[in-house]
C-alpha cells in the first residue's frame, strides 16, 4: 500500500478542484492509507503551513459540505517543498529523502510534462515508483509517442497510470455490468441488430476561466480525443476474459485500431466544427468565445465538434459512431444512446420507433425505450420507458482513481497504446480543420448547436 503521494504541480487548479477534494472523501470513507503523506511541490515558495492554509482555503470553494473532522486528518498530512519540476537537483531534493513506496502525480501543464518526467528519471527514484499523468497525454501523435518513449527510460508500463476520470463514473462501468452480465444484450449487440451509436456531451458551461488550456485544445482534443474515445471503446469492445487490467485494456485497444478515420473527401460530411457566439445561457449573458478573456481568435479555436467514426471490425462493420460535443448549450446531454434497428415486420399499422438504450451519464440513469400495446387502444403502439436510476456514486471518480493509484491496480487508466491510438484517429481530423478544409461554423450560446 502507498506510503507516500508527490503532487507535482500542487499550487494549480487541478489540486484544488479535484485532488484535495478526493483525498478527503477518500478518508471519509476510511479508504485513506493510515499512515500516508501527501507532499506538494511547486515553483512557488512556501512552506508547510501556508499550503495547508492554502488547502484549506481551496477546499472551502470547492468541498465545502466535507466532513470537517476528516478533512483536518488530510490537512496535517500535507507536506510542501519548492522545486523547479523540471529540474533534476530541484527534484531530487524535493522527494530523495521520501520512503518507498511512492506516487508522484503529475499535475500539470502538459508542455511541462517531458521535462518533469526526464527530470524524475535522472533522480534515481525507488524501484517500482508510481507515475501518474493527469490528461491530456500530449498534443499529438508525435508527442504522444515521445512521452511514452520518455516515461520507458525510467517507468515499467505496469507502473504508469493515464488517468482518465471518465473511466471512475459509474455509468460507464455499468456499460459492462449490461452488456457482459446479462444474456438479454450480448447477442444483440451488433451490427445486425444496432443502427448506429450516440455518444454526447453537452455542456452549458463556457470557459469558466480556463481560455489557457482550452484555446490551444478545443473540444475535439479536450473531449473526444481525451473522454468520448474511452467511451467508444468500452461499448464497442469484445468481451473479455477477465477484468484485469491486461484482459480490459487489451480488447479496448482493440476496438481503436479498428476505428478508420474519414477520408479527406468525408471530413465535409462526418466531422463538423463550430463555437459559440454572444447569448444567454441559463438566465445569464455569456460573451461570444472570441471575445472571453484569455481567447486568441486567430486560433480558430472550435468549442463544439461532431465525428462520425465506423469500427471495421466482424461486430461493428457499417455501424456509424456518432460523437458529439459543445460547450455554452442550451442544456446538458451527457449520455450513450444505442439506437436498435426496427423489427424486420410487425402486424400494427403504426410502424413504431425502434428501441432506444440510453446509459445517462449524469445523473447517473440506465434507460430503455420500448414499444408496447396501448393503454386505451390494444392494437396501436405506445412508447414506453423503463428505467432505473443510481444512488450517488460511493466513491467519486477521482476518488476511485486514487484508491487504485494506492493499490497499484490500473485497470482504470490508459495504456500507452490506447493513448497512442486515440491520437492515431483524430490528429488526421485536426489537420484538415486547420487548413480549413471543413469551416468553422458559428452557434448562437443557449442555443442547440449549429444548424444542420
Amino acid at each position: 500500500m502507498l506510503t507516500t503521494l508527490a503532487v507535482l504541480g500542487a499550487g494549480g487548479d487541478l489540486t484544488g478542484r479535484y485532488l484535495l477534494p478526493a483525498l478527503v472523501r477518500l478518508a471519509a470513507a476510511d479508504e485513506l492509507p493510515a499512515a500516508i503523506r501527501i507532499v506538494g511541490v511547486d515553483r512557488a515558495p512556501g512552506d508547510d503551513t501556508s499550503f495547508r492554509a492554502e488547502a484549506r482555503e481551496r477546499l472551502d470553494r470547492h468541498l465545502p459540505d466535507r466532513d470537517t473532522r476528516r478533512c483536518e486528518e488530510v490537512l496535517e498530512r500535507l507536506c510542501y517543498r519548492q522545486a523547479d519540476v523540471t529540474s533534476p537537483d530541484d527534484l531530487d531534493a524535493a522527494l530523495g529523502d521520501l520512503p518507498a513506496p511512492l506516487a508522484v502525480y503529475l499535475a500539470l501543464p502538459n508542455a511541462v510534462f517531458s521535462g518533469a518526467v526526464d527530470a524524475l528519471t535522472r533522480i534515481g527514484l525507488p524501484e517500482r515508483t508510481t507515475l501518474v499523468c493527469e490528461k491530456p497525454f500530449g498534443t499529438g501523435l508525435a508527442d504522444a509517442r515521445q512521452l511514452n518513449e520518455a516515461i520507458r527510460r525510467g517507468f515499467g508500463e505496469q507502473d504508469v497510470f493515464r488517468i482518465d476520470h471518465f473511466l471512475a463514473k459509474q455509468t460507464v462501468l455499468n456499460v459492462l455490468g449490461l452488456r457482459f452480465a446479462n444474456r438479454v444484450f450480448e447477442p444483440v449487440w451488433n451490427s445486425g441488430h444496432i443502427e448506429r451509436v450516440d455518444i454526447v456531451w453537452d455542456e452549458s458551461l463556457g470557459l469558466e476561466g480556463r481560455a489557457g488550456y482550452y484555446d490551444r485544445a478545443g473540444a475535439l482534443r479536450d473531449m473526444i480525443q481525451n473522454h468520448l474515445l474511452q467511451l467508444l471503446a468500452l461499448v464497442a469492445m469484445e468481451p473479455p476474459t477477465s477484468l484485469s487490467e491486461r484482459d480490459l485494456r487489451d480488447r479496448k485497444c482493440d476496438v481503436l485500431r479498428a476505428v478508420t478515420v474519414p477520408q479527406p473527401h468525408e471530413m465535409n460530411t462526418k466531422t463538423r466544427r463550430a463555437r459559440y457566439t454572444a447569448g444567454r445561457v441559463g438566465g445569464q449573458d455569456l460573451p461570444a468565445y472570441v471575445d472571453e478573456e484569455g481567447v486568441d481568435p486567430s486560433r480558430g479555436t472550435e468549442t463544439y465538434a461532431e465525428v462520425t467514426l465506423q469500427v471495421q471490425n466482424w461486430r461493428w462493420a457499417g455501424v456509424p459512431f456518432h460523437l458529439r460535443t459543445g460547450k455554452a448549450l442550451a442544456g446538458e446531454r451527457r449520455e450513450i444512446t444505442v439506437h436498435f434497428r426496427p423489427v424486420p415486420h410487425h402486424p400494427f399499422d403504426d410502424r413504431g420507433t425502434p428501441d432506444l438504450l440510453r446509459f445517462t451519464l449524469e445523473p447517473d440513469r440506465i434507460a430503455i425505450e420500448i414499444n408496447l400495446n396501448g393503454a386505451g387502444e390494444p392494437f396501436e403502439l405506445e412508447r414506453a420507458t423503463l428505467a432505473a436510476r443510481f444512488a450517488e456514486q460511493q466513491l467519486p471518480p477521482y476518488s476511485l482513481l486514487l484508491r487504485e493509484i494506492m493499490e497499484r491496480d490500473p485497470t482504470l487508466s490508459i495504456r500507452g497504446d490506447e493513448a497512442e491510438e486515440s491520437w492515431r484517429i483524430v490528429e488526421p481530423i485536426l489537420a484538415a480543420w486547420a487548413a480549413d478544409e471543413v469551416p468553422l461554423g458559428e452557434y448562437p450560446a443557449g442555443s442547440a448547436g449549429p444548424a444542420c
